[in-house]
């Protein structure tokens, strides 16, 4: 069996689905934002529930879909412990197993491109990142990389697997889709033969360009793809978004609403609202139902109603993440949408506990319990 293969042009990103035949669940490794829709589409295909959205690093050439992708559909999150992605729901670490029906994927610690860098093991089949490339490896100069622990991870840790084992890479920019481990022990012309200090020297002398969008993708990749937070922002402050109107801080969320300008819709599941809290006066209209986070077939028939034409629709979730679909489908449906970032509870602190690193609650706005 092989797993699906899909590929980004801009960023000349491979994403890979595996799934188990007999249940149809799934996982997704290193998925694109720009991507989203031609990845729904690929599960709706081929009738999978997706499980699973895996990285193998925090990218610094393109942004991950994970987060909207869980929110989509319901996955969990799954990320390496070391890259500290602190919203991925499962922190990898070496020889953690992912299972999906009656498969599984086992987790590989292959450092050198970054110190988290993870590579996943299906099958015969490997999933390499931007660890091994074919006929290549990913870079060492930036993002806490080693040359001397990428040659380590390709040497001591991926040649060691049977050479029969397919090598499935994060990127290529020349066409080929797949090699083996037989083919680059034998013949990568990084490694191959080579000494560790004639790698290093190798490494050195690539002097290779800052990634283009390294400075807007390494941040939004710590946070699942999705930005959700208000760090730097004023208390009443908006920032520009694509495919909504904005993202905007709960103090001007709560300005809004408080001056008859907006709509406050909560879209978080009833038992959310009961058993954490509620915004008195705001609709409660939920993006998904519990249990099972199925998505609300009467979403856009009860948001049409809760949203007179010429107020805007503010959207509040959790921590900011379920909203941004539902200020998405909310734009499709022609209204002025905004995403609260931050939402009700915000992020989770290092004890993964939430109410204590921003959100409604926690900036002292009006809530009710019970």
């Amino acid at each position: 069996m092989q797993p699906i293969q899909l590929f980004d042009r801009a960023s000349s990103t491979y994403t890979y689905l595996v799934f188990d035949e007999a249940t149809r669940e799934a996982v997704i490794i290193d998925p694109v934002d720009e991507q989203l829709e031609r990845d729904l589409a690929v599960v709706r295909q081929y009738g999978l529930t997706l499980l699973w959205t895996v990285e193998t690093h925090a990218h610094a050439d393109h942004i991950t879909s994970a987060g909207l992708l869980a929110e989509h559909t319901g996955a969990q999150t799954a990320a390496p412990q070391a890259c500290g992605i602190r919203t991925a729901a499962m922190q990898l670490v070496d020889g953690d197993l992912l299972r999906f029906g009656n498969e599984v994927i086992r987790a590989l610690h292959t450092p050198g491109h970054t110190a988290g860098s993870m590579s996943f093991v299906w099958r015969d089949h490997v999933f390499t990142g931007d660890t091994l490339l074919i006929n290549g490896c990913g870079r060492t100069d930036f993002q806490s990389g080693s040359a001397e622990v990428m040659y380590h991870s390709l040497t001591q840790i991926l040649f060691k697997l049977p050479d029969a084992t397919t090598v499935w890479p994060g990127h290529d920019y020349q066409g080929r889709t797949h090699s083996s481990i037989a083919t680059e022990r034998r013949d990568n012309p990084r490694v191959a033969g080579k000494s560790l200090e004639e790698f290093k020297a190798i490494m050195a002398a690539l002097h290779l360009p800052k990634p283009k969008r390294i400075d807007e993708a390494v941040p939004a990749n710590l946070s699942s793809g999705v930005r959700h937070d208000a760090e730097g922002m004023g208390v009443q402050e908006m920032r520009v978004a694509a495919g909504y109107a904005g993202d905007i801080t709960t103090g001007l969320a709560y300005a809004w609403w408080q001056a008859g300008d907006a709509v406050l819709v909560d879209v978080r599941t009833d038992a959310e609202r009961e058993w954490v809290g509620f915004v008195p006066g705001a609709v409660a209209l939920a993006w998904k139902q519990w249990p099972g986070m199925a998505m609300n077939a009467g979403f856009d028939e009860g948001l049409r109603a809760a949203v007179p034409s010429g107020k805007k629709a503010l959207l509040l979730c959790r921590s900011g993440v379920r909203s941004i679909a539902a200020a998405k489908r909310a734009t499709e449906l022609g209204l002025e949408a905004y995403n609260i970032l931050e939402g009700f509870e915000g992020d989770p602190d290092a004890n993964a506990h939430r109410g204590y690193k921003g959100g409604w609650r926690m900036r002292g706005l009006p809530w009710r319990q019970g």
